[in-house]
């Protein structure tokens, strides 16, 4: 089995301590020969796994100062109600959401059993981007029954919110009924909408939402960056 490279086992380390509260946002990290020291390893490993980070928006370089935390990983809870907005604003962060793709289509065999319909029925699909102070923390894909909600594209170009789209049709909450949690690696075109190298750590969850009388609205898919977001499981939400 291939092993996890030096310099890639350093930026984990250096990322959970970002995480743990260890380096606070805007706060330096030990000098190089620090780091060196610490993990046993030359410079140059060091600098190596500092770019990795700089790559990914964890950190960020000043000429003669040193090497600063630019954010730290954002804690997302999965619970009753998941919300992203809601759920980045609890954390001080800034949320957006960029539409990729809206379309209708027939839906796959997975799709329509999550949303109990017949198979090939059409359904409404929602591809986007979810951004945390500008930064990519997730790729999305929503999918909704189309003949539940005919008119739930258009709300969506106007909004970008599954949220309020689907109060536009007329659902004013749902919850969360079902949740699945898969590591993944990054393809290079989820590499290229995150900006993270390919191959890199990705959290895929898929979910099932449902209005109060229990019958599903949503059937969703979500790649998270795995260095930008932490998964909590559990609680309201």
């Amino acid at each position: 089995m291939a092993r996890t490279p030096v310099w890639k086992s350093i930026a984990i380390a250096l990322t959970d301590d970002i995480a743990q509260g260890r380096y606070e946002t805007g706060g330096k990290l030990p000098a190089e020969a620090q780091l060196s020291a610490r993990f046993g390893v030359n410079r140059h490993t060091v600098r190596r796994a500092l770019s990795e980070m700089a790559e990914q928006g964890l950190v960020y370089s000043r000429r003669g100062a040193g090497v600063f935390v630019a954010a730290k990983p954002t804690d997302y809870p999965i619970g009753k109600r998941v919300r992203f907005h809601q759920n980045l604003t609890r954390e001080g962060r800034s949320p957006a959401k960029r539409i990729l793709t809206l379309e209708t289509r027939a839906a796959s065999p997975r799709e329509a059993n999550a949303l109990q319909l017949d198979p090939g029925s059409l359904v409404h699909v929602y591809d986007g981007l979810s951004l945390a102070d500008s930064q990519p923390v997730a790729l999305f894909q929503s999918i909704f029954p189309a003949y539940r909600f005919p008119t739930i594209l258009e709300a969506l170009q106007e909004q970008s919110s599954v949220t309020a789209a689907l109060r536009h049709c007329g659902v004013e909450d749902y919850t969360r009924i079902e949740t699945r949690i898969t590591a993944k690696l990054a393809t290079a075109t989820q590499a290229l909408h995150l900006k993270i190298a390919e191959g890199s750590p990705i959290l895929r969850t898929t979910g099932i939402n449902a209005d109060p009388q229990g019958h599903p609205v949503e059937f969703g898919r979500t790649w998270f960056a795995g260095d930008r977001v932490t998964l909590t499981v559990g609680g309201e939400s």
